[in-house]
């Protein structure tokens, strides 16, 4: 599998939007890795997760074509992760060329979004499909099933565990620690790729989202129970600026610890 991070910013961007605080400033200077748009990951070019205000820079920047996308999962409704009115632009008159619908696949409120947005433009163009808590979706490319998240207690958030020729990869953001029954439900599988969210850095943790210590925390926990494969790979991703902490800085927190820390536009073979 060929994972694409296209963004690995919490909500604001980091630089974040509006932002003149010091941290901001030094990663507009700086540039590169430091520059991070708000959270998504494509995956051999056809599965999507997430549908942030920010895809079409990342189409732009990346080259991508998105026309070559099967299916999109949606983790929650929060703004930086899912701007439904932009899947009008799949539709006749603004897209042209496209051989397949699109299979949207999320939550209830997901669906309402989506349902809001673009109608019900004809399962030639865009199939909007609610989801649950452990249903396990067969794309005839992957098979994807949901997990509950620990994120907002008004909606019920979702995480992914994705299966592709034997590889296997969890999609972890947005999320607090993880609830008992994901574990009880991710301890009977093996995984070769984890990417976890590290929204707080080295801030307290706060519930919704994870920090640095609760990062390893999960790691450690998956080693124990023998989750992770051997040679399996954790990533941390989803920042805000609000941790202060530039790529160099995470890199240097978590190289020696054996976790790569996602940049926008990093490849990832597994």
């Amino acid at each position: 599998m060929k994972i694409h991070f296209l963004g690995t910013a919490a909500a604001e961007g980091f630089p974040a939007l509006f932002c003149r605080c010091p941290h901001c400033a030094k990663a507009r200077k700086s540039g590169g890795r430091n520059i991070r748009t708000r959270s998504s990951a494509i995956i051999d070019d056809v599965l999507k997760i997430d549908f942030p205000p920010d895809t079409l820079h990342h189409v732009l920047r990346d080259g991508l074509d998105l026309g070559l996308v099967q299916d999109l999962f949606v983790t929650h409704t929060h703004m930086d992760h899912l701007r439904a009115e932009e899947l009008e632009m799949r539709l006749p008159v603004f897209a042209h060329g496209l051989d397949h619908p699109l299979h949207v696949y999320g939550n209830d409120a997901v669906v309402r979004k989506c349902r809001d947005a673009v109608g019900r433009p004809g399962d030639e163009h865009i199939v909007i499909r609610r989801i649950v808590p452990f249903e396990t979706i067969d794309t005839g490319t992957f098979i994807v099933t949901a997990l509950p998240a620990n994120h907002d207690p008004d909606e019920t958030c979702l995480l992914f565990f994705i299966e592709k020729d034997g590889k296997t990869v969890f999609y972890g953001h947005d999320t607090g620690l993880l609830p008992e029954d994901t574990w009880a439900w991710l301890e009977q599988r093996k995984l070769d790729l984890a990417i976890l969210d590290c929204t707080n850095g080295n801030l307290p943790f706060t519930g919704s989202h994870l920090n640095i210590e609760a990062v390893l925390d999960i790691r450690n926990r998956l080693g124990n129970q023998a989750v992770l494969r051997p040679g399996g790979q954790v990533v941390a991703t989803h920042f805000s600026h609000n941790i202060g902490l530039l790529h160099d800085d995470l890199t240097a927190i978590f190289e020696k610890e054996g976790i790569m820390v996602a940049y926008d536009g990093m490849v990832l073979h597994i």
